[in-house]
């Protein structure tokens, strides 16, 4: 897939009070992130959650950090240890804390440090249902989103679901921060159209920071 726009400077773009997309952010640094996702995969292989409700997702998942977001019966928990393994998450790779690093102080969060990172792939046809990040226990904490591979719709909200929402194409290399009066916004991404990109094949991969502790 031809990038019209490889050569084109990041630029900021706000998306609601507290909350911004950092424009081809990450671009140069894709490469050598997505190199440790795939060595994160071999230690803690992307699976299919089920939801309280029985629903299998869409979206294939693994985490990174001293806790990762899951899954049960009971509802939606940060643990430490992968359930499917057994061992613990592996840790954040430097990589990823510097990208994350750079974009909260670009977004105007210069003290967000996180502890897990949520890893999504999107294949063709895959999304993420409109819901709030909220399951943090300090939602001061921003939440910042790393897009790579392919391009997707980004639903963003409001604080009700049924509210009004802005949808816009995040691409290779986006960042979205969101945070203050915008950290409980819905939010989520619309059925992946099918495409190939260069570096992620047919995906697309989402990693997303979290303060989960």
């Amino acid at each position: 897939m031809l990038d019209l726009f490889a050569d084109e400077a990041p630029w900021e773009e706000p998306l609601a009070e507290g909350a911004i997309i950092l424009r081809r952010f990450a671009r140069e640094e894709a490469p050598t992130l997505m190199a440790a996702v795939h060595r994160l995969a071999r230690q803690a292989p992307f699976r299919h959650m089920v939801t309280p409700g029985g629903h299998t997702m869409s979206v294939a998942m693994t985490n990174c950090g001293m806790l990762g977001w899951s899954t049960n019966q009971h509802g939606y928990v940060y643990s430490p240890q992968d359930s499917l393994t057994g061992k613990h998450w592996p840790q954040i790779p430097t990589e990823f804390n510097a990208v994350c690093a750079r974009a909260s102080v670009a977004a105007g969060y210069p003290d967000f440090e996180p502890d897990a990172c949520l890893i999504n792939r999107y294949a063709q046809g895959t999304k993420l249902s409109l819901h709030q990040d909220k399951d943090e226990p300090n939602l001061r904490q921003p939440i910042v989103s790393v897009s790579l591979g392919l391009p997707a719709i980004f639903q963003f909200g409001g604080l009700k679901r049924s509210g009004p929402l802005k949808r816009v194409m995040l691409e290779h290399g986006d960042v979205v921060v969101w945070g203050g009066v915008s950290r409980l916004f819905y939010h989520g991404i619309l059925p992946l159209k099918p495409g190939f990109h260069p570096l992620t094949d047919q995906f697309r991969y989402n990693l997303t920071f979290r303060k989960a502790s």
